[in-house]
């Protein structure tokens, strides 16, 4: 993301013109990239990705493997092609001529989320943001998903506290230098607090970290105003960070534009 100084004169009259100054994005926008959660679909999430596209933004919303017309397969695809499907989806829209691909924000829910923190460490991500992030165990990689909550261990596994170095979504977080929003439901079930508190202290490295509790939600955010809340939330953040950003880079423009002049003027 960047933002262009243009000095320029516009013309009035034959002998006058007026000294002007553009200050304008670049034609390249930020890329948003949605996951939907394990058992859900992009419907899900494109009401939030037109709002957050509103902001100047190409938004991106798609199915994992495995569901909707893939759901055939649901019974056999693994972390390792879910993960597969979200790089091919980040490569497309970072390769969209109008992205900027140094500024892609991910968007993932439950089990998106958890894919979504393991991009990180593979593919630049300027922003995260998590709903209810789940957790997994390393182990069991190439066992089919719709297989990992036959193991009982998982159960304990997210009521417990996990260092980051100890798995691999949370060592990617610890890495993460962007801004990170961490979203949770106050009557979570399957993500209980334990694994929100996990993410969080692994963001040490993070730029910001804003948390935020959605009241008398449950995990799937079954009732409309627990939905209404999380994508004001939502939606607040990505301005912030959208809009603050421009703003900034634009600040910065200026600063280093004066000094610049001033520097020309007493030489």
């Amino acid at each position: 993301m960047d933002v262009r100084l243009d000095r320029f004169s516009i013309l009035v009259e034959q002998d006058d013109a007026l000294q002007a100054t553009l200050l304008a994005p670049k034609p390249e926008l930020p890329g948003i990239l949605f996951v939907h959660g394990w058992g859900g679909n992009q419907e899900q999430d494109l009401s939030r990705a037109r709002q957050v596209a509103a902001l100047g933004s190409v938004c991106l919303t798609f199915d994992l493997r495995g569901h909707r017309a893939n759901a055939a397969r649901k019974d056999t695809i693994t972390r390792a092609q879910n993960l597969q499907d979200l790089c091919a989806a980040y490569d497309w829209l970072a390769a969209q001529p109008q992205v900027d691909a140094g500024a892609i924000a991910l968007v993932g829910v439950s089990y998106g989320g958890y894919l979504a923190a393991l991009l990180s460490a593979m593919r630049p991500v300027r922003w995260m943001a998590l709903r209810s992030p789940a957790l997994y165990l390393d182990r069991d990689w190439d066992v089919p998903k719709a297989r990992l909550h036959d193991d009982p261990e998982l159960f304990r596994y997210r009521r417990r506290d996990v260092a980051a170095a100890d798995n691999l979504a949370l060592r990617a977080c610890s890495r993460f230098k962007g801004d990170a929003l961490l979203v949770q439901a106050e009557h979570d079930e399957i993500v209980p607090q334990p694994v929100i508190d996990n993410y969080a202290r692994a963001f040490c490295a993070a730029k910001s970290l804003t948390r935020r509790l959605i009241a008398d939600a449950d995990h799937g955010f079954s009732e409309k105003p627990a939905q209404r809340q999380y994508t004001n939330v939502l939606v607040t953040w990505m301005t912030e960070m959208i809009v603050g950003t421009r703003g900034a880079i634009a600040a910065e423009k200026v600063r280093d534009d004066k000094q610049q002049r001033r520097a020309r003027g007493s030489n």
